[in-house]
């Protein structure tokens, strides 16, 4: 019974192993072909023509809070107490509106990419689709989940290219 047994596994190991050898796998990398595409290249320009108004806003607040930081540092020993609390107050007021505008900044910009991600996903998986069946493949996986991958199973610029059409 035991060596019923055995060859019984033996056989089913060497059939798995067959068919895992018969297995074909595709390599995407997803992040570098969505933010490659010519898609995301315009949504970079609209981002940025947005949102210069805020990143000025955010700059000069910086800048602001920047200079009396240097003015603190360089003139504080001769000012009088009442003056370089008064500086100080300043500073602090600039860094926590710099802190606002820039969180406020982030957090739009976010949602932004977010949305842009959310609306190219369908497009996306078409094109990993297209791909699985014109390679007559069984899986794509993303290139995060794989060590090494041959360089013809590679197929990002394919799916740059599908996302460009």
């Amino acid at each position: 019974m035991k060596r019923l047994s055995a060859i019984v596994g033996a056989t089913l190991m060497a059939f798995s192993l067959q068919l895992a050898a018969e297995t074909r796998i595709g390599v995407v990398d997803l992040r570098q072909a969505l933010f490659s595409s010519n898609d995301a290249q315009s949504f970079s320009e609209k981002l940025q023509q947005d949102f210069a108004g805020e990143e000025a806003k955010v700059r000069e607040a910086q800048e602001q809070a920047r200079r009396l930081k240097d003015r603190i540092e360089k003139d504080g020993a001769m000012m009088n107490e009442s003056e370089r609390n008064k500086v100080t107050g300043e500073f602090q007021e600039k860094v926590q509106e710099f802190n606002f505008l820039k969180q406020r900044l982030d957090q739009t910009v976010a949602q932004r990419k977010q949305q842009f991600l959310e609306n190219a996903r369908p497009e996306v998986d078409a094109a990993v689709k297209e791909l699985l069946e014109e390679h007559n493949l069984d899986l794509i996986l993303p290139s995060e989940a794989v060590v090494y991958v041959k360089p013809e199973m590679n197929l990002t610029s394919e799916l740059l290219e599908k996302l460009n059409r």
